[in-house]
């Protein structure tokens, strides 16, 4: 809930508001380039000049009502007031020629003024690419001239030069290219020389915009941008695993440290047609991988965006788009299953926007979305497995055919495949803001509605999980061979789901312009998201007694009293005030102090929650049981659970609460020499009732059971965690000049929680230990990056005289507007959690017990490994483990980007973009995580290294 993300996020919203402010200026429909814009409020004045396509851009102005002019010599200026925030959308101003009469007037004032004291020559006609260079230097007032005649004019084809019927269309077309030649290999955790896979990435795009008009029909169409995006990628990866070797599979552990051996006779018929889907070793000599092979993933992806906007008249506009995408996926893992993916999306809005008065605004929009996502796992449809190989208990149906999950602790690649799946998603949303302007206030009000359809035709583990950690002979592979597992799960049932989820806002902001010093945005903000529900009322809680002595299901379909159909109560309380300040100590200095406050909740956290609660018993099959004397488990019956066994997996607290952060930055930002502006940052986050889940009335393995008749193995989660983060953030930016604009900036930071239970590679738990005990879990959360510099630094050549935008010949060919850009990241590692993979007493859940810490220094490793295995041990008997939750530190991070691009123009029309992009450019090896499960092969390995060197080029044509 804390996440940097969600952090920067809402600093953002708390701070003062600014938006990027785009027009275009026009005349007889066409680009008008040259023409002065001017925008002022509050005795400030901004000024900008049209480029070739007509187009002006101020790129940070206060959201408000601004006064803008627009000016151009022989045409009659335009005042008038336009609003400036967000979701505007960017006007077209038509300008109309003078009466000739008034343009001779002007001319004949021009002719009297001053000649210069030694007039320059007559001019030869100007070459094309003089005219090209005077264009790309914009040497003439600042911009392109119009129409001029000097050597520094523009070639004729703009405006008034134009010598033939005007083409009211730009767009481009374009390829990106990306190859396994360009590449480095990919990085062998095991060291072996595996074969580097071929594979090639293909992008093809291409846009079109401008006016639709037609003759006599439509003389002043709106308009248009159309854009459509081709991709056809091969991805290569290196699978690296540790499979059974033939003595282990035949039950021979000769050299494994095992007390004995498995007779043939004893291996189960269900782990021999198991074993029968693991590859053989393909290389020895190691006791943490032994298996190793290149694969290629495929993606095929198609992508359609539209704008199209239209000024009705001077107080009303229409804008709105229609996104459109398909993709395919093929994705291969190192058992040679290969799963498929499909997804088709759209989403479209419209809005109406409504000037009222100079001083009062409406903004109305509705958007639509919906997206279908299917995923066919490789049985699918194709070997019943579990059938065939005489499991019980486990979902049958062709759709979800294929094999058990089967997890090892001793690092043995797990058995796994995707779930079959078919959902559709869909949102309706309507918003309106409203922007009154009255003195120096300038207040945003109004509010949304959001409805949303999740549509589901999945299970959650319907082929099951069988987990093997040693606990019946202490080795997990000779459990597996004797058909014994420790734990078993699954749930499946109501494979068809519809959720639906409402979601409310109303706000008021005030951007207040105190005076020019001073400037004070503050608002408020109701936000509500109610519980999900589902249409049929297939959802189920635990109704739980006092001290959790008892646990009683409960559905939607006949909620009890006082539970709504959701059984979850709402919560209503979601008020989030706002504010930020910016002020200037000194007029006219450069020296700016920011600093802001507010308040978010997280309305988004009931979805997961809902999913989890449709399938449970009794209206689906669930359970999560361990291995014991009086419910015996095996690979046959183990999904068939005793009838004293808890049937359901999953509670929440019906009075759970949705969380929320206060944040509150300081920033100090003052102009330095040499084009410098530094920046110093403090951030700072705390999060109340954040999301905490626990296992009840369970108890440490060896201790004695405090209470066998209550309900254990479930989950149960509640609202009781915090969170706090703060960090100092430090940056310095080099405004370009002489083509060099540059960023440094460095953040140090430390974030603590308990209530993001469960650490960096711990998989999808999220649970807490000791239930008793939940202050124990508080630690260092997964985001929490201690260190963190990032450096962009980009060149241009041609900039002005002295860069050499006026070089020809071969120099200006070689040399002229090439962009250079550096991007540098490094950072410190993540923390990690040490994992102690055994099941907790009484339930079938696994990866929430940590080791013993002996004393042992952790970091001083043996050869080839990162961690040192003799610092952690199991558990005490009778005590839970006491390795802190994220109590060490992952690997760090160090990524270098570069890239190289340039401009060709090619007539007046034409321009033709060439671009390389290089990925970790150093080839640097880096990892995302160490493996942290103690009784594994692995433990102390990288768990996956970053991506190595790539190189991509593109190609595109702009006219």
């Amino acid at each position: 809930m804390a996440g940097q993300a969600a952090l920067i996020a809402m600093l953002a919203a708390a701070t003062l508001i600014a938006a990027e402010h785009r027009g275009e200026v026009l005349y007889g429909g066409l680009p008008l380039p040259g023409a002065t814009v001017t925008v002022s409020r509050d005795g400030q004045k901004v000024v900008a000049i049209t480029d070739a396509r007509g187009a002006y851009v101020f790129p940070d102005l206060a959201d408000g009502v601004w006064k803008i002019q627009i000016e151009m010599q022989c045409f009659a200026s335009i005042a008038q007031d336009v609003l400036v925030a967000h979701d505007t959308a960017s006007p077209k101003w038509e300008l109309k020629l003078l009466p000739l009469d008034r343009i001779k007037a002007a001319a004949t004032r021009m002719a009297a003024l001053p000649k210069p004291s030694a007039p320059l020559a007559a001019p030869a006609a100007p070459r094309d690419d003089l005219a090209e260079q005077a264009v790309d230097g914009l040497l003439v007032n600042g911009t392109e001239s119009n129409g001029a005649s000097t050597p520094f004019a523009m070639a004729p084809a703009f405006g008034n030069s134009r010598q033939s019927s005007p083409n009211l269309f730009t767009g481009g077309i374009g390829v990106i290219l990306e190859n396994s030649a360009l590449d480095a290999r990919s990085f062998s955790l095991t060291g072996q020389d595996t074969p580097k896979p071929a594979y090639n990435h293909v992008r093809a795009v291409a846009n079109l915009g401008g006016i639709m008009k037609i003759p006599h029909i439509m003389p002043h169409g709106p308009n248009f941008f159309i854009g459509y995006q081709w991709t056809r990628n091969r991805d290569a990866a290196t699978e690296t695993g540790l499979v059974p070797s033939p003595m282990m599979r035949i039950g021979q552990f000769s050299g494994a440290d095992q007390p004995f051996d498995v007779p043939q006779s004893r291996i189960s018929p269900q782990a021999r047609a198991l074993l029968n889907l693991y590859p053989l070793p393909n290389f020895n000599g190691s006791t943490s991988y032994n298996y190793q092979i290149p694969t290629v993933d495929s993606v095929h992806q198609d992508a359609l965006e539209s704008r199209l906007n239209k000024t009705i008249d001077n107080r009303n506009q229409l804008y709105g788009g229609f996104a459109f995408q398909s993709s395919r996926t093929n994705t291969p893992n190192l058992f040679g299953f290969l799963d498929t993916a499909d997804t088709l999306g759209i989403n479209t809005n419209i809005h109406w926007q409504h000037t009222f008065h100079w001083h009062l605004y409406q903004n109305l929009g509705y958007q639509f979305s919906r997206l279908a996502a299917r995923s066919t796992p490789f049985f699918e449809n194709r070997e019943n497995v579990s059938g065939q190989a005489g499991i019980s208990g486990n979902d049958q149906d062709p759709m979800n055919w294929g094999p058990p999950s089967l997890v090892f602790a001793s690092g043995i690649t797990p058995l796994t495949d995707a779930q079959a799946s078919f959902n559709r998603n869909q949102t309706s949303a309507l918003a309106d803001s409203i922007l009154w302007s009255r003195g120096r206030h300038n207040v945003t009000f109004g509010g949304d509605f959001r409805r949303q359809e999740f549509n589901y035709l999945a299970q959650q583990d319907a082929r099951g999980t069988f987990t093997f950690t040693g606990a019946a002979t202490g080795y997990d592979f000779a459990d597996f061979l004797l058909g014994i597992p420790d734990t078993s799960s699954i749930a499946f049932g109501n494979a068809d789901k519809y959720f639906r989820a409402s979601t409310y806002d109303a706000y008021i902001t005030d951007d207040l312009r105190i005076g020019p010093e001073v400037t004070v945005n503050a608002g408020v903000r109701w936000e509500y998201g109610a519980p999900v529900t589902e249409l049929q009322g297939r959802l189920v809680n635990l109704d739980i007694a006092p001290g959790f002595a008892a646990a009683v299901p409960v559905t939607a379909i006949h909620p009890p009293a006082g539970f709504p159909d959701s059984l979850v109560r709402p919560d209503k309380h979601g008020m989030e005030p706002r504010v930020g300040i910016a002020w200037r100590p000194v007029s006219g200095e450069s020296l700016v102090v920011r600093a802001g406050y507010g308040v978010e909740y997280n309305t988004s956290v009931y979805q997961s929650i809902a999913l989890q609660m449709a399938q449970q018993a009794p209206l689906s099959k669930s359970l999560s049981v361990q291995n014991s004397a009086a419910d015996p488990l095996t690979l046959a019956s183990g999904f068939n659970a005793s009838p004293a066994t808890t049937p359901d997996t999953f509670a929440i607290d019906p009075n759970f609460r949705v969380g929320y952060v206060q944040n509150w930055k300081l920033s100090v930002q003052r102009d330095l020499p040499g084009s410098l502006i530094v920046t110093g940052t403090y951030l700072g986050i705390k999060g109340t009732r954040g999301v905490q889940e626990f296992l009840p009335n369970t108890f440490p393995a060896g201790a004695v059971d405090p209470c066998p008749a209550c309900p254990r193995g479930f989950g149960y989660m509640a609202s009781n965690g915090n969170s706090s983060r703060e960090s100092g953030q430090i940056q310095l930016r080099r405004r370009l000049h002489s083509g060099l604009t540059a960023t440094a900036q460095y953040t140090y930071s430390k974030s603590i929680d308990d209530s993001a239970l469960g650490g960096r590679g711990q998989g999808t738990a999220v649970i807490a230990q000791n239930w008793l005990d939940l202050s124990a879990e508080r630690g260092l959360s997964n985001f929490d990056q201690r260190h963190l510099l990032t450096a962009q630094i980009q060149y241009t050549t041609g900039m002005g005289l002295g860069g050499g935008a006026l070089l020809s010949g071969w120099q200006g060919a070689l040399f002229k507007e090439w962009t250079v850009m550096t991007q540098l990241t490094a950072g410190s590692g993540l923390p990690l959690t040490l994992i102690y993979l055994a099941a907790v007493a009484g339930t079938g859940v696994t990866g929430s017990i940590r080791p013993d810490y002996t004393g042992a220094p952790l970091y001083a490793a043996p050869a080839g490994l990162f961690l040192n295995p003799a610092a952690y041990t199991a558990p005490a008997p009778g005590q839970w483990g006491d390795a802190g939750r994220n109590s060490i530190t992952g690997p760090g991070q160090l990524a270098v980007n570069l890239s190289l691009g340039r401009t060709f123009r090619w007539k007046d029309r034409f321009h033709i973009d060439l671009r390389f992009d290089s990925t970790n450019a150093l080839n640097h090896v880096t990892f995302a995580s160490w493996n942290t499960t103690v009784s594994s092969a692995q433990f102390g390995l990288p768990v996956a290294p970053n991506a190595m060197r790539t190189v991509q080029a593109s190609l595109r044509l702009r006219f």
